[in-house]
């Protein structure tokens, strides 16, 4: 292990003033996984008290910080690489707060119990490299399961994020939890309600952007927990029945998720584009299911979800249009002038990438030909655009003339009436594209000419 040379040294500092230092937690994880990158974050644990162990930084980092210090962590970089060294201790919670009573400890087992799982509850001594693993999370990894060092129920109740961080390492690490922790999850599920919406957010977003979340978001589904902050997602498990068959949504939502690059607002969207279907599904003729408008009620179910999970505003509002937008490619097969496309950019926006992004994630069907179809389709509306970028600087479409043209031309005061000319001007440059400004000119005098207004300008 290569990052255990670059520890050794600070190792020794410790070592020289009496104290232990341990490489602990995902470092050593990701370590045995072969996952440990060059420029990977590095925890310790120390015997050290804070205040030594700020001391001993001091005389080794570029920088330090101290904010974690109550908590007994201290912070510091070198040549790039950031760590954190925490004193050893053990925690008391109140069952109404995931906020802990920290006391510091010399006993490295007590401290490692209190980890979120086994395979994080391991440590490496420095710098005689021995392994420190009283919870077995190294057989853990071997085996593929996903254990908490001690009950699950206590350290779920201690801190109920862990739940919800379970469906991480179950995705990212193919990691199979194990039966105490499912029934578990289902029994207290509900104690997620002390957790802040922030603290949520951030742990979904950290799952959607694994390469593949799938299994974690089957397991905030099948466990229950995901109807404690997106009920959207499991009501999507539509119930079925042999004379009305339809694909199932859940499992459609979850595979365009998959299948979606691992950007966050593309997945973000991903998961929300379809969670207007429930609301609007309706039974027509012959069997037949349809759910007209699902894209507009579930931008507007996607905008209350992500509000309430205290996402920024400028990540709603990109998240919310790709779910409004995420059918609009599907009318191309009808046949889309050049009018159409401009339009499609325009209405697009910087949106434009993402957007076709999940419209192809969006294509599940398993027929071969219908999923080969709409990706010519997609191949040749993306030809188009650049065809057309590069004739006419589609991303930055504006009329043929600026308002200070418009008034000079026409002898106007800043007004309504200008607004209305330039937004005139603009559907002649997306129905025919750009004109050479005489022609716009002659275009704005013939509109001008049918106005109330023309006559009163000056």
């Amino acid at each position: 292990m290569p990052v255990l040379g670059e520890a050794n040294e600070l190792a020794s500092l410790f070592d020289k003033c009496g104290a232990r230092l341990y490489l602990v937690g995902g470092a050593v994880r990701d370590a045995f996984l072969d996952r440990l990158g060059p420029g990977s974050d590095l925890d310790f644990t120390t015997d050290a008290l804070p205040e030594r162990t700020e001391q001993i930084l001091r005389g080794w980092a570029d920088s330090t910080w101290s904010q974690g210090k109550r908590f007994g962590t201290i912070g510091a970089s070198r040549g790039g690489r950031r760590v954190e060294v925490t004193t050893h201790r053990s925690e008391e919670y109140d069952p109404s707060s995931r906020k802990p009573d920290v006391v510091f400890s010399t006993a490295l087992e007590a401290d490692l119990s209190r980890r979120d799982f086994t395979v994080n509850a391991m440590a490496i001594s420095l710098p005689d490299v021995v392994l420190v693993d009283p919870f077995n999370g190294v057989a853990d990894l071997s085996t593929k399961t996903l254990r908490t060092p001690l009950a699950a129920e206590a350290s779920f109740t201690d801190d109920p994020l862990r739940m919800l961080r379970a469906a991480r390492f179950i995705a990212d690490y193919g990691l199979e939890p194990a039966p105490e922790i499912l029934a578990a999850v289902g029994r207290l599920r509900g104690r997620l309600d002390i957790v802040s919406d922030e603290r949520i957010r951030e742990e979904l977003d950290k799952l959607i952007v694994v390469p593949d979340p799938s299994a974690g978001l089957w397991f905030l589904v099948r466990t229950g927990l995901a109807e404690e902050f997106v009920p959207e997602l499991p009501a999507l498990a539509l119930e079925q029945d042999p004379l009305h068959r339809h694909k199932d949504v859940l499992a459609h939502t979850i595979a365009v998720v998959q299948r979606a690059r691992p950007d966050r607002l593309v997945r973000l969207a991903a998961l929300f584009h379809d969670i207007g279907k429930p609301k609007t599904r309706s039974f027509g003729p012959g069997g037949t299911v349809t759910f007209h408008h699902h894209e507009l009620v579930g931008a507007r179910m996607t905008r209350d979800r992500m509000r309430a999970l205290r996402y920024p505003t400028e990540d709603t509002e990109k998240v919310v249009k790709l779910v409004e937008l995420h059918l609009r490619f599907h009318t191309y097969g009808l046949g889309w002038t050049d009018s159409a496309v401009r339009r499609y950019v325009r209405d697009v926006g910087d949106l434009l990438e993402p957007l076709n992004e999940l419209t192809r994630a969006d294509c599940t069907t398993r027929n071969a030909a219908k999923a080969k179809a709409l990706s010519d389709r997609m191949d040749e509306l993306e030809r188009r655009i650049e065809e057309l970028k590069d004739k006419e600087e589609l991303a930055a479409i504006r009329p043929d003339l600026d308002g200070l043209e418009v008034m000079a031309h026409l002898g106007l005061k800043p007004g309504p009436v200008v607004g209305r000319a330039l937004s005139y001007l603009l559907e002649l440059r997306l129905d025919e594209g750009p004109h050479a400004h005489e022609d716009a000119l002659a275009l704005l005098d013939q509109w001008w000419s049918s106005q109330p207004e023309a006559g009163q300008s000056g």
